[in-house]
């Protein structure tokens, strides 16, 4: 490509400083956009600067020229702001049809002031997470420990309810709690981010959605009716996402996780009792009873360490985000997450189980038997969490119910 002579760069530039817009200057002198720009740019590398005479005319030359100017950045602003708006409030309130966005919300006050004194038990705190709705676990694969499927799921989904239910009412003395949080967090559908998954989930992903939004819907209903208020913070997990590779922009409007968050506030928008904390990044962070909660799911988190496998990959991330969260003053007490499929109740932070149990990941990478189970815990307002109720959804294979109490052998 030929160079531009050094008289017509300097046009270029005479007329740029002339017209006071890129628009204006390339209509006076018949060129397109881009090949001013071009023109300029190889002006400026050159070091050719406007002659001393060329001054900004003080009245546009043609008054069609200021106002396509003015198009032009009014047309770029209206698309940016509708490129946001696409991700968010255009989303939840014109297609989803919501009436208030999900994610900016007013924590219910049974949650912030509850009653305090010696008879509350403290506020229940249930973690649901990791059902990965959909997916296929061969008992054969797995040396006959589990088997996972859209009937087991459905038997074990209503289980959690039901013995969650139990456990708070029948297993806790003076059980009059104020309310109950329900935390989703994330990987509630399989989804299709691996081929292998693809092949052998039970049905596709968006019936297994729809599947999974009308159990969701009888589990939050049923938990109303029992505890009066239910409070639901949500994030998304990994398997939900709509794109091969993991996304830092976007992550929650482009997972299916998220939009059955949104579908299932749709549904309940007009139930008080119920409450949806549904924020637009990674991380939901409130309070209960002054004890404050991190959730998220977990998927940042990377890599393992020899013996303690996965304690050591989320203690450093408990590490980095109490950091970032403190410098910008949103400190919290207790980092909730899934992902890990680990039931492990540790200092300053709770990691979930899951509803689908072992699988064939598992048993190829020699992890630990795990059994299907689900996070509980009290939070009590002078105390914090004060009591751990986890809720085992299908019996140990290798445990007998019909062992001794107590048992040992005296060797003396």
């Amino acid at each position: 490509m030929s160079a531009v002579p050094t008289n017509l760069l300097r046009e270029a530039v005479d007329a740029h400083k002339r017209y006071g817009g890129v628009l204006r200057a390339a209509a006076a002198l018949h060129l397109s956009r881009g090949c001013l720009e071009g023109r300029l740019r190889a002006a400026a590398l050159a070091g050719i600067k406007s002659a001393p005479g060329a001054v900004r005319e003080s009245m546009p030359v043609d008054e069609n020229d200021a106002l396509r100017d003015e198009l032009t950045e009014l047309r770029a602003q209206m698309k940016a702001i509708k490129g946001n708006t696409l991700n968010s409030d255009y989303v939840k309130r014109k297609i989803i049809g919501l009436a208030e966005s999900a994610g900016q919300v007013v924590p219910p006050h049974w949650l912030v002031e509850p009653v305090r004194g010696k008879a509350l038990p403290g506020v229940p705190v249930a973690m649901w997470s990791d059902w990965h709705w959909g997916e296929v676990v061969f008992p054969d694969q797995v040396n006959g420990v589990n088997e996972y499927n859209l009937e087991v799921a459905h038997r074990r989904a209503r289980r959690l309810v039901e013995r969650t239910v139990r456990l708070l009412k029948n297993h806790v003395v003076n059980p009059d709690y104020p309310g109950v949080v329900i935390n989703l967090g994330g990987d509630m559908l399989s989804g299709d981010i691996h081929e292998e998954l693809k092949e052998s989930n039970d049905v596709p992903l968006l019936p297994a959605l729809l599947d999974l939004f009308g159990i969701l819907k009888w589990a939050l209903h049923t938990m109303v009716e029992e505890f009066g208020s239910v409070f639901v913070p949500a994030v998304t997990g990994n398997h939900g996402r709509m794109s091969r590779k993991p996304q830092a922009k976007n992550r929650n409007f482009t997972n299916y996780d998220w939009l059955l968050y949104q579908l299932l506030a749709k549904h309940f928008e007009d139930d008080s009792r119920i409450q949806f904390f549904i924020p637009d990044g990674p991380d939901a962070l409130y309070s209960v009873c002054g004890h404050k909660i991190l959730l998220t799911h977990g998927d940042q988190f990377r890599g393992g360490d020899g013996m303690i496998g996965a304690i050591g990959p989320i203690t450093r991330g408990n590490q980095k985000k109490l950091a970032r969260n403190s410098s910008v003053n949103r400190e919290y007490d207790t980092m909730i997450l899934g992902h890990w499929h680990q039931y492990m109740p540790l200092h300053r932070t709770l990691v979930n189980g899951s509803l689908k149990g072992y699988d064939e990941y598992a048993n190829s990478n020699n992890f630990g038997f795990e059994p299907p189970i689900q996070a509980l815990f009290l939070t009590h307002p002078e105390h914090g969490i004060i009591m751990h109720l986890p809720v085992f959804l299908e019996p140990h294979p290798g445990k007998s119910s019909s062992a001794p109490w107590v048992q040992f052998q005296d060797k003396t």
